[in-house]
């Protein structure tokens, strides 16, 4: 099967998702959400998200100078918000964004290696903490989760602590572990051997984790504020936990763009917390179309003046 039969595949299978999921939470019910939408916390929700992708994109040129690279912020912003457009079109919701930023770091002059593992680290900074925030919103939300997971709430809730806390002590047990190492031959694992034995790894890493969580926290809030625009209320220890699937099952390259597969994840991550599925598949698409705004916004606007790139 070629390229372009699997990605109209793919498209279709999120098109069928996302009208199924539709269809299942009340058509009329949706459009009445999306129609009476208020404006200030759709705008809330939308500068919110735009502060998380802000923050990431300076998260990634953090990372890449930690690997020996330099990459000018505008060029970082320009080239992050241009990938978020492509995400919104392409399979997955970080695969073809994440392939397209590697590349124009490479063609920028940085080595290949470099351009790889600054964003194959920087998607798995962004998932570590996603994880650890899920996992302390499961750890808030134990009551009203285990009835559904069919666990009592002290089990669900150690499962969930421990989870958190091996989240945020591994890494750092990892960097460790690489030290005591000799530098291997593995061109990936000796990539990061030289992360690790560098005199400021410890303040870089504590950066990449701190930055990992407010960009997280922001995403939370911009779901949360797209969801308050549509009616939609729950905890925010609820915003937490279900985030980490919503953004998941989003990043699968089962769909375009992640339409289908996160408005199908908002369903059955917001039904414990009394979330209809109207306001879950609402919630979502808003998000969504978040994405969509900043992608085509933000590349325009960071794009303007490349040539001023090399200058920055």
């Amino acid at each position: 099967m070629s390229r372009t039969h699997k990605a109209l595949l793919r498209g279709l299978l999120g098109l069928s998702l996302l009208l199924g999921v539709m269809a299942l939470a009340d058509l009329p019910q949706l459009w009445l959400r999306l129609r009476q939408a208020q404006p200030l916390w759709l705008l809330a929700g939308l500068a919110l998200a735009l502060a998380s992708n802000i923050v990431s994109a300076l998260r990634w040129r953090a990372l890449v100078q930690w690997l020996g690279a330099d990459m000018p912020g505008r060029s970082a912003m320009r080239w992050y918000f241009q990938a978020m457009g492509l995400n919104a079109l392409l399979p997955g919701a970080v695969v073809g964004g994440d392939v397209y930023r590697a590349v124009a770091l490479r063609q920028s002059g940085e080595s290949a290696m470099a351009a790889s593992a600054s964003v194959v680290l920087d998607r798995l900074s962004g998932v570590w903490m996603l994880c650890v925030l899920g996992a302390l919103g499961a750890l808030a939300s134990a009551p009203v989760l285990a009835p559904w997971a069919g666990v009592p709430a002290w089990a669900l809730a150690g499962l969930a602590g421990l989870a958190a806390g091996l989240g945020l002590v591994l890494p750092w047990a990892g960097i460790r572990h690489l030290r005591r190492r000799a530098a291997p031959a593995h061109r990936w694992l000796a990539a990061l051997h030289t992360l690790a034995n560098q005199p400021d790894t410890g303040p870089r890493l504590l950066h990449q984790a701190l930055a990992s969580m407010a960009v997280q926290v922001l995403s939370a809030a911009a779901l949360a504020a797209g969801a308050w625009a549509l009616g939609v209320q729950a905890a925010w220890p609820a915003w937490a936990f279900a985030m980490a699937p919503i953004f998941l099952l989003a990043a699968l390259p089962v769909s375009v763009g992640g339409w289908g597969t996160r408005e199908a994840a908002a369903v059955l991550a917001l039904a414990p917390f009394g979330v209809d599925a109207a306001g879950a598949v609402g919630a979502a698409l808003v998000y969504g179309l978040y994405g969509l705004v900043q992608g085509g916004a933000g590349a325009l606007a960071f794009g303007l003046g490349a040539e001023r790139d090399k200058n920055a």
